[in-house]
């Protein structure tokens, strides 16, 4: 899928004006966003043209990457290639989690009957969709998610039902998120918004790019003001100002940013 022409100049237009920030963060979505889809979560990674814009961003001044994830952060870690070196924030499990450069992990308190719920609830749940072929449970750090995208619709709409059942019951207050056949239940309440928003103040930015695929990327995407950008991979209905087609897409736009904020840096 190609741009359309005006559509690429309004994006060219927009990445010029976020170009010029004194200090950008650059937050992204990882899954569908860097990294293609895969039908084992953990086999994700970057596109090696995504990994190179990032690279190019992070050795701008003045910038600031960040990945933000409904991923655990050991997972985000994982899927990213991230090393205890990195100069790249991390965002994990949708805004609860966070990896600062420098640092190290940055993490909430855990409750022990929440955790003891969460263990108690994740098995009960993995015995319900045991019956259903290629529908399975990931562990999340405060919750757990169903996924479905190897089997059939019908099979996914039953499995999801019983779960939900079983959460309804169990745990009503917990969060309930949908996504690309997946279904995650969780206990906190951070959304990428919430992310958004503490990324913001940790990295003293002015303006911030924002960058996602998925429904969950909306609470990053509706919370970002007048100044910041928001790009949306696909062509769903969504907050985001601009939008690109696909992974490859994205990534020529970070790279084009990466080269209007070396120009910019080097007519100032």
């Amino acid at each position: 899928m190609n741009i359309p022409d005006d559509a690429e100049e309004t994006l060219q237009a927009e990445l010029r004006r976020i170009a010029a920030s004194d200090h950008l963060l650059v937050a992204l979505d990882f899954d569908g966003t860097l990294a293609p889809l895969q039908d084992v979560p953990l086999d994700a990674r970057m596109l090696p043209e995504a990994a190179s814009a990032v690279d190019a961003l992070v050795g701008e001044p003045g910038v600031s990457v960040a990945f933000v994830s409904g991923r655990s952060l050991v997972d985000l870690r994982h899927i990213a290639e991230h090393r205890d070196d990195s100069p790249i924030f991390l965002a994990g499990s949708h805004g609860a989690e966070y990896w600062i450069p420098g640092e190290g992990p940055l993490e909430p308190s855990e409750d022990e009957g929440e955790i003891a719920l969460r263990d108690e609830l994740r098995a009960h749940a993995e015995s319900i969709v045991s019956k259903y072929d290629n529908v399975w449970i990931e562990p999340k750090t405060f919750g757990f998610a169903v996924h479905t995208r190897l089997t059939d619709a019908a099979t996914a709409a039953r499995a999801d039902a019983e779960v939900d059942d079983l959460v309804a019951a169990e745990a009503p207050s917990w969060r309930r998120r949908t996504g690309r056949n997946i279904v995650e239940y969780a206990f906190r309440d951070e959304g990428k918004d919430t992310a958004v928003r503490k990324l913001r103040e940790l990295t003293h930015a002015d303006a911030v790019l924002y960058a996602g695929d998925d429904v969950t990327d909306e609470d990053a995407l509706g919370s970002l003001g007048p100044g910041d950008l928001g790009i949306l991979v696909g062509d769903r209905p969504s907050a985001a100002r601009v939008r690109v087609p696909d992974i490859p897409a994205m990534a020529r736009a970070l790279a084009s940013l990466a080269r209007l904020r070396s120009d910019e840096r080097g007519a100032a």
